[in-house]
């Protein structure tokens, strides 16, 4: 009966091709960690600090970068300790926290998009009802309805797989845990984890892509029909649009990646969800401070009052 008994230990060997220069991906990719924090670190301190910033618009931009920084601090750790000292071991259960939260915090993303797209179209078309419709009473009839769909989806997600038995091999293709990657080690049928796994992309990704899309179409049509302050307006949701379009084409290639693995290198793989889940930590921020005026004003008056204080003890 040994040989039917279920693994309750991960091998995660992510990047096992390149053997000897395992740790030379050190490098990269605690660059790209460290940028992630200190951008939405940054990015989040500006928001908390100035008084002028604490509008909807601004709140949810510090969301979407609390959420862009707990996922690397979550998975990047302990992937850059396993390529200097090669720790690739887990257990199921940490394999199964680690699973959750990521998902968990990448249907947030997908929603904090909808929550700054329904922002948009209540400033852009309904002006003069936009602090009603905000209004912490009013705005938690969006906010909680898919907040339930994210945990309750997620949980089941997590379940199912948590009642699979890994009785065949328990070495994953991958530097963390992902739902997809754990259910292929599964003995028996994995089809309602397959099944519950595509109503995770189609009530997540391609709901919150839909209203998303359906807000922009109503907010450009507007715009056009009335040619007042469209240019300001049109800046401001060309900024999320970036966003939405650069987190929606990751999503989109890391799915696709697990349809036609066998026609992509393992490591190409490995590197896209990894991109996945790291790419945006740097990428967003960078976009607001960039595009967003107020928060550019404020990143440039901080940078000015460090290299002041830099320059006082030589003048």
């Amino acid at each position: 009966m040994d040989n039917v008994s279920s693994h309750k230990h991960f091998i995660l060997n992510g990047f096992n091709e390149l053997s000897a220069l395992r740790p030379v991906l050190f490098i990269p990719f605690s660059i790209m960690f460290v940028v992630s924090l200190f951008a939405n670190s940054l990015l989040i301190y500006i928001i908390i600090s100035q008084r002028s910033l604490h509008s909807p618009m601004y709140i949810l931009i510090a969301g979407m970068a609390f959420v862009d920084l707990s996922i690397p601090v979550f998975i990047v750790p302990n992937m850059l300790l396993s390529f200097l000292f090669d720790w690739r071991g887990i257990s199921l259960i940490g394999c199964l926290v680690q699973m959750n939260f990521i998902h968990l915090a990448g249907s947030f993303q997908s929603t904090l998009l909808v929550w700054m797209a329904l922002d948009r179209y209540f400033a852009i078309c309904q002006p003069l009802y936009y602090h009603e419709r905000m209004a912490l009473p009013r705005f938690l009839k969006f906010v909680i309805p898919l907040v339930i769909r994210n945990v309750v989806i997620v949980l089941l997600v997590g379940a199912l797989a948590g009642r699979l038995s890994f009785c065949l091999r328990n070495v994953i293709n991958n530097c963390f845990c992902e739902h997809m990657a754990l259910v292929e080690l599964a003995c028996g049928s994995t089809a309602i984890n397959n099944l519950v796994g595509l109503m995770f992309l189609f009530l997540v990704v391609v709901v919150d892509f839909l209203i998303i899309t359906t807000s922009y179409i109503i907010i450009f049509s507007s715009v056009l029909r009335s040619r007042t302050s469209g240019v300001k307006a049109l800046h401001t949701c060309v900024t999320h649009l970036v966003i939405v379009s650069s987190s929606l084409t990751i999503v989109l290639i890391t799915s696709l990646s697990y349809r036609i693995r066998n026609y992509l290198p393992a490591s190409i793989q490995v590197f896209l969800t990894i991109m996945k889940s790291l790419f945006p930590g740097c990428f967003n921020p960078i976009i607001y401070g960039i595009r967003t005026k107020e928060i550019r004003q404020h990143i440039l008056k901080i940078l000015s009052c460090c290299h002041f204080v830099q320059t006082v003890p030589h003048s």
